[in-house]
């Protein structure tokens, strides 16, 4: 059974920073991990140390291209003609499989695309053990359906009440668009001594389940400024020790 995991948050929160090394983790336990960048901003590959050549958004203006000029090759269909494409930009990486989004529709109707991009990723994801997605920020996901069939959201928040006030909406929205993931969390990041009580008061006022706190890393903002794979970060990081435990959770 495939384990469906998916990673929201605002911007700045450091949602991809937490994406990156839950990947770390998950590829510790298990080789069968597919990776999806979900974000049109595209910054997982970077972090993950793994360059990225074609994207999902790059296929869909492809097809676009080729059914106006007519030009789908002999015998195969759109459909057929997208899930051929979407085997051939899987980057193999060790550890994981990625794929990446990519950028968001140009001009015109995309519905039926989409519609079927949906179902060729929900049946690809299904010969893997893990699944986690890097979805873009705010709450877009969701009034899309991108997410609908996640096992598991995790919101990432700062130590404000604001940051933590996005993980109440998103489980609201969720209810309202009945989206039933199984688990909603709330990892916290660049938490302190100062603010850890806080962060943990403001959590159970708002009704949410925190999952982990993770404390601010002079390490890896150094990998940020300068951008090194945060994939690489060593493994006794004190971040990624906190993010293995939360991996251990799920």
């Amino acid at each position: 059974m495939t384990k469906i995991i998916a990673v929201s948050g605002k911007g700045g929160t450091g949602k991809t920073m937490f994406s990156t090394l839950l990947v770390k983790a998950i590829s510790q336990k298990t080789n069968n991990l597919l990776v999806i960048d979900a974000d049109p901003d595209s910054n997982l590959p970077e972090t993950l140390g793994e360059p990225v050549e074609t994207t999902i958004g790059d296929i869909r203006e492809e097809l676009k291209e080729l059914t106006q000029k007519d030009n789908i090759p002999s015998g195969m269909s759109k459909q057929d003609y997208l899930k051929s494409r979407i085997f051939e930009i899987v980057v193999e990486a060790e550890g994981f499989d990625l794929l990446v989004m990519g950028r968001p529709e140009g001009s015109g109707c995309y519905c039926s695309v989409n519609s079927w991009l949906r179902q060729i990723i929900d049946n690809f994801s299904k010969d893997y053990d893990y699944v986690v997605i890097d979805t873009e920020a705010g709450l877009e996901h969701l009034s899309r359906r991108t997410t609908k069939n996640v096992d598991t959201m995790i919101v990432v928040s700062d130590a404000s009440k604001r940051g933590l006030g996005t993980a109440k909406r998103i489980k609201k929205l969720a209810n309202e668009l009945e989206i039933k993931f199984k688990d909603i969390f709330v990892v916290a990041n660049k938490i302190n001594e100062e603010n850890k009580s806080i962060v943990e008061n403001n959590a159970k006022e708002l009704e949410l389940n925190l999952i982990g706190k993770l404390p601010f890393n002079e390490e890896i903002a150094q990998y940020d400024l300068v951008g090194k794979p945060l994939f690489n970060i060593d493994k006794n990081n004190e971040v990624f020790l906190e993010v293995n435990k939360i991996a251990d959770k799920l």
